[in-house]
């Protein structure tokens, strides 16, 4: 991700990890592109509000003060996000992660999406499109260069914890070595296998 106009799309699941990272905004602010949501992601987490969630006022904080802008989608955005939310269950996806693409691809920018299956129907669809995920935009070189790598351990540790993120299996080895397998057992939105090993290499070096 070198520096550049176009946007980063972040999806409401990669808005919610952010959040529960307790640095968004010397995260976000250190990255060398803008950061925007499209206005499906506000919605999506007012629902969360009525569960007792309390990603949407931090989410406004952010946009309040231009750490993040939302956005909406034009005609070709539209397009997209029709064809990636009408279908069968196994060829469609929810509506955040449906207008996040929409709009990475209207604005030639780069989607971030947690969602495996986001990330292969962007694979058979959309070849050209730049696929990240929450992990990527919290070890990016930028990131790590303003921020302690123990800072960077502890905020995603953080969003583990408090957003339940999401690893993919390309990720996960990088993520457990830099939070370590103590805290890496604790987190049960890894998977259980990666959990048991780093809880048998905890107990190891003890």
């Amino acid at each position: 991700m070198s520096k550049g106009p176009s946007p980063l799309v972040a999806d409401t699941s990669v808005v919610i990890n952010l959040i529960a990272t307790g640095f968004a905004s010397s995260i976000i602010n250190a990255l060398p592109r803008p950061l925007i949501a499209v206005d499906v992601v506000p919605s999506e987490l007012e629902i969360g509000r009525a569960r007792g969630r309390t990603e949407l006022e931090r989410f406004n904080e952010l946009v309040n003060g231009g750490v993040i802008k939302v956005v909406s989608l034009g005609d070709l955005g539209m397009q997209h996000f029709e064809s990636l939310v009408i279908g069968s269950a196994a060829e469609t996806l929810d509506d955040g992660e449906a207008a996040t693409i929409a709009c990475a691809i209207e604005q030639s920018g780069v989607a971030y999406i947690d969602e495996r299956k986001a990330w292969r129907i962007c694979s058979e669809r959309y070849q050209a499109l730049q696929v990240g995920c929450t992990v990527d935009l919290l070890t990016h070189t930028d990131v790590r260069a303003r921020l302690s790598d123990e800072i960077v351990a502890g905020a995603i540790f953080n969003a583990l914890q408090g957003g339940r993120m999401s690893v993919l299996p390309t990720h996960l080895s990088a993520v457990v070595s830099l939070i370590g397998a103590e805290r890496a057992a604790l987190c049960e939105s890894l998977p259980r296998s990666i959990r048991a090993s780093a809880q048998n290499r905890a107990a190891g070096q003890k």
